[in-house]
């Protein structure tokens, strides 16, 4: 058996910073070691220890470098990664204006093979070793993801985005089809490697009340799988839910109506939540994903992290993309700071990294699979240099501990702060 031992600064997490006093909850060792075995984590401590105790492993020294777990990306769109960036509407617009002309190109599968495989490596270059993404209505679609991710031995969660309404004829299911063509999937992918099914009606206004019955009914089916959707976006958008579901008693009950609110489900954005929904999110332990960057480009408003936190509603982290305006959890991180700030709250870069990790496989349930930094734990691992570009390394070189040398990677790094990536025990970059 082959060992690999990485040696650097390493940062894990016992518990929620969230959710606690954050000094509690951090596992920090600045002459740290990580010894891998058979694509896992079998030992964390300090590396001269480790060292002494495995002579015959396989040593990679990072020096001052930064050891994590790889970055969780609990929500996007790899249909979109195309027309990422694109100027000047809001979400019903923009839905109309750039992601269904996109998406409708997608029934083509070397043309959805080829931005799969471009959008996978565009996140490990950023250090993201999991995503969680919406497909297009073509199965061909979901194939194409959960290939390219096989191919490189990622942990993906993915589904066909099913819609029957407000959607060009082009990107358009029915009840049964989104049914029959979802179980068909699931039942090809789910727990095949490392691949995770969800189930994924778009959101409530692209589906009748006859396919959200029918992906519920499924989902109950198999409760093994995830469900995801979007919630409460934009204000008028919750304004269009009510004008569709004039009995429905706020936007979260156009799902729970139909069987699409569980524990395994996961609702995209979640900004202006009622406090029913606060509750019922609480209450049946389902995860609620911030999406900052696209919060802010597309418009939303700002989430309540702290008060969700507070309110024990389970939160994952992610880029949203291609409504997100960039592939990096780091300005991902970044982003969510400055709405914290505007919130009232400054978020310490400790709670912002688990957010990133541990808090997005939180939200997956995969906490001790993924995002962890631990033993036990998928070695899916981003090592950080915090001296990337002469803005950053000037800044750091003036720190006083990690968390003043850690911060401004987060604030101002990109894909020149990920020194090296690890899937599954494997290095993948260059």
């Amino acid at each position: 058996m082959i060992q690999q031992l990485l040696l650097g600064q390493t940062l894990g997490f016992s518990g929620n910073p969230l959710t606690g006093d954050w000094q509690d909850t951090i596992q920090f060792n600045s002459a740290g070691g990580v010894l891998i075995a058979n694509g896992r984590i079998v030992a964390i401590g300090d590396g001269v220890d480790l060292i002494a105790a495995h002579p015959l492993a396989k040593v990679t020294d990072y020096g001052d470098a930064l050891i994590t777990a790889g970055f969780v990306d609990a929500h996007m769109h790899y249909p979109q990664t195309g027309m990422i960036a694109s100027w000047g509407k809001q979400l019903i617009d923009w839905l109309n204006t750039y992601t269904f002309p996109e998406e409708s190109r997608f029934g083509d599968k070397a043309y959805a093979d080829d931005v799969a495989g471009r959008t996978l490596d565009l996140a490990l270059a950023h250090g993201t070793t999991t995503l969680t993404s919406f497909c297009t209505i073509h199965p061909q679609s979901v194939d194409a993801f959960f290939e390219a991710a096989a191919a490189r031995n990622m942990a993906v969660i993915a589904g066909k985005t099913c819609m029957d309404r407000n959607a060009p004829d082009t990107l358009r299911d029915d009840a049964k089809s989104a049914y029959d063509d979802s179980k068909a999937l699931l039942q090809k992918w789910h727990g095949q490697g490392r691949a995770t099914y969800a189930i994924t009606p778009r959101f409530s206004p692209t589906s009748t009340p006859d396919q959200l019955a029918a992906l519920g009914a499924l989902w109950a089916e198999h409760p093994e799988c995830l469900m995801q959707t979007h919630l409460s976006e934009q204000l008028p958008e919750i304004a269009w839910v009510q004008e569709l579901f004039p009995d429905a008693r706020d936007y979260l009950d156009t799902y729970e109506a139909f069987g699409l609110l569980g524990e395994r489900g996961l609702y995209g954005h979640a900004i202006h939540l009622k406090d029913r929904e606060i509750t019922k999110l609480a209450e049946v332990g389902a995860a609620v994903v911030h999406c900052p960057t696209s919060n802010t480009f597309i418009g939303s408003g700002l989430f309540d992290l702290m008060g969700l936190a507070k309110a024990t509603v389970s939160v994952g982290l992610a880029t949203d993309t291609g409504g997100g305006s960039s592939f990096s959890m780091l300005r991902t991180m970044a982003a969510a700071y400055e709405i914290g700030q505007l919130r009232g709250t400054a978020l310490h870069p400790a709670q912002l990294m688990w957010l990133a990790t541990e808090g997005s496989a939180e939200a997956l349930k995969m906490s001790g699979e993924i995002g962890h930094l631990g033993t036990g734990a998928v070695a899916d691992i981003t090592v950080l240099d915090l001296a990337s570009t002469p803005a950053i390394a000037q800044r750091s070189a003036r720190a006083t501990d990690i968390w003043d040398a850690l911060f401004p990677t987060i604030m101002m790094g990109d894909d020149r702060a990920i020194k090296d990536v690890w899937i599954a025990g494997q290095r993948v970059l260059p």
